[in-house]
């Protein structure tokens, strides 16, 4: 993500991040999916996704055509990305009634990127509030609440004050970002141990996950880790500002902190949730990478208590928390998720024709579409996959293990793709000036290029362009934070043509590396053979079908395109107890929209096979060269 100055409004959404990199945009509503499988309509790849460059970062907000004050039973999903806090509330049949978003502040130093929980704060009750009032819905019909974010680290006193992770000082700066790559040689400390936990993490953590970035503060910081009283995952540390309860998610403490989730298995009982006692730490891992002091007080600052996903937390919204988002005290918040985990949850039943097999679930992948990119899969037994996070077990779906995989850069690659092209301003004041977003623009000129160079399909018009996208390292499969990123074929064409061009390769690369994550899941276990797809990415509907013939694999996309706001609202409506269960609750509320299938051209596939075999490749020189510059410098 290229973010100017040292400090700017977001404009991005993320990892693990899920909503377009989005300023103001319209929502889009579609209409119920016919009934027969994969069916996909003419109107498939009429979506487009808005610019995330060029448009002002101001509260961005919808509503549904119809009135929504006749709905009794409301439920509220709140998302926070690296870019804004959006707030979405739905019926009881998964329909979204309205939703608003307000931007939020992010500063990045070189590798230090951080945010402020006091903000975000305000940002969330600004979203809620906008969100109610454009869906003319008052807090009594809101019957539960569900909170999703980045898995953002949270650094918070005794008192719930923020205290500062940044070398600048400023206690606003409260929240190591989940991208903040700080902490590298961290993570290489700890990958260094081969404790016995890392096998849970794909065999290594990663700069983006929580122990190293704990270990960083604590190695750099000293006063404010002698500070802090809570240390907290950004969705954990929401529910706790609505509720006042310090029970924290499986799903982020099992993801991102090494906390064993499986130690639960002989004491689940998903229908009576309850706050579990935290048995799943270990100990000897925390003593032996310098961190043992978070173990005291039966694990005080990193949590003594976890809970399922939607697990009513203490006695609902606080009376504050109900004031600043205009809501009611008491009503029923569930035990969060991170932001692409929620996306799943909102997206894994989408189907056109709904299955009772509980196996069926395990041969689909949902793609979470932002900023970054992340891979979600689920199994009955446990499989270890090297270099893809997990398995992870009742961290999304209770009882399923979960594996992660993930790249680091998508939304945030194409931004600087475009940004950094000499065309870059033409094309934005062009996109202004139709009133349409700066990706449409760019799929309707390589529509045309493709006409009058009178290429045999859109994606040959990268022939001579190839791009490895590991701009921000390699996240899955790989597992190589020091990965860089390739384009090669550049030339002096300064023309918007040849932005289209290195745009459309981009998207590929990145599809390339979905593909390899696939493959790679499949040669470890799993059986994928059909993808959903949410996020801001998913609304372009050149990125959808580049997946699509580059894979192999039909992609199906969910009637509310808001799939990380409805995974939110689920768990809302899981705490009301108006569902049994998580699984039930996804089965009532998830709905299928369009499908888009592979190219039956041949060419397609050829063409695609080859330039995959050019992306492995540019990996491997990449190994080689890094060696040879090693020896060099020996």
């Amino acid at each position: 993500m290229n973010m100017k100055g040292k400090e700017i409004l977001g404009k991005g959404r993320t990892r693990s991040d899920t909503t377009p990199l989005l300023g103001k945009h319209k929502q889009q509503h579609q209409q119920p999916h016919p009934k027969n499988r994969f069916h996909s309509s003419p109107s498939a790849c009429s979506h487009s996704i808005s610019s995330p460059l060029f448009l002002e970062m101001a509260a961005a907000i919808s509503s549904a055509s119809s009135s929504p004050t006749s709905h009794c039973n409301v439920f509220l999903g709140v998302d926070v990305g690296t870019g804004s806090a959006r707030a979405g509330l739905f019926d009881e049949e998964g329909k979204l009634l309205g939703s608003a978003s307000s931007p939020i502040q992010i500063w990045k130093e070189g590798d230090c990127i951080e945010q402020s929980s006091t903000d975000i704060w305000h940002a969330v009750c600004s979203a809620v509030k906008a969100a109610c009032s454009l869906a003319k819905i008052d807090g009594e019909q809101v019957k539960g609440i569900g909170f999703a974010a980045t898995c953002s680290l949270v650094a918070v006193d005794a008192d719930g004050s923020p205290v500062t992770v940044s070398w600048s000082g400023d206690s606003r700066r409260n929240i190591i970002v989940w991208m903040d790559h700080r902490a590298v040689k961290q993570a290489e400390k700890i990958n260094s141990r081969n404790s016995p936990v890392l096998q849970y993490c794909g065999g290594s953590v990663s700069p983006e996950m929580e122990p190293p970035k704990l270990l960083w503060v604590k190695e750099n910081l000293q006063e404010s880790w002698s500070m802090v009283f809570r240390w907290m995952d950004l969705s954990d540390w929401l529910s706790y500002r609505a509720t006042g309860d310090g029970t924290r998610s499986l799903c982020t403490t099992v993801c991102k902190w090494t906390y064993l989730g499986h130690a639960h298995m002989q004491h689940i009982n998903e229908k009576d949730s309850r706050d579990m006692e935290a048995c799943g730490w270990d100990d000897d891992f925390w003593e032996e990478i310098g961190l043992g002091d978070l173990v005291e007080g039966h694990h005080a600052k990193i949590g003594r208590s976890v809970a399922f996903p939607g697990h009513a937390l203490g006695s609902g919204l606080t009376p504050t928390a109900a004031k600043e988002l205009g809501l009611v005290a008491g009503t029923p918040v569930g035990t969060s998720l991170i932001d692409a985990h929620a996306g799943g949850v909102g997206v894994m039943e989408s189907l056109p024709e709904k299955e009772n097999d509980n196996e069926a679930i395990c041969h689909r992948m949902v793609l979470v579409c932002g900023t970054s990119t992340c891979h979600m899969a689920v199994s009955r037994d446990k499989l270890f996959i090297p270099g893809v996070w997990g398995p992870f077990w009742s961290a999304m779906i209770p009882e399923y293990w979960l594996t992660e995989g993930g790249q680091s850069a998508t939304g945030a690659l194409l931004d600087y793709i475009i940004e950094s092209h000499v065309a870059s301003p033409r094309l934005a004041n062009h996109a202004a000036s139709q009133k349409t977003s700066l990706f449409h623009l760019l799929n309707n000129i390589l529509e045309s290029m493709m006409r009058e160079l009178q290429c045999p399909f859109i994606a040959a018009l990268t022939e001579d362009t190839h791009v490895l996208p590991d701009f921000h390292g390699n996240r899955s499969p790989i597992a190589d934070p020091k990965a860089k990123g390739v384009v090669f074929g550049l030339t002096l064409n300064p023309s918007e043509q040849q932005l289209a061009r290195l745009y459309l390769a981009a998207v590929q690369a990145i599809a390339y590396g979905t593909r390899h994550i696939v493959e790679h899941y499949n040669a470890n276990g799993h059986k994928i053979d059909t993808l959903l797809a949410c996020g801001g990415l998913s609304k372009n509907a050149l990125f959808i079908q580049e997946h699509a013939d580059i894979i192999g694999c039909p992609i199906i996309l969910p009637r509310e395109s808001e799939s990380v706001l409805l995974g939110a609202a689920i768990l809302g409506a899981v705490a009301a107890k108006k569902y049994t269960c998580l699984s039930e609750a996804m089965k009532a509320l998830n709905a299928a929209g369009q499908v888009i299938h592979p190219s039956t051209d041949s060419r397609v596939k050829k063409y695609h096979d080859a330039k995959y075999c050019i992306f492995r490749e540019l990996y491997q020189q990449q190994l080689s060269q890094r060696s040879i510059m090693a020896q060099a410098l020996a």
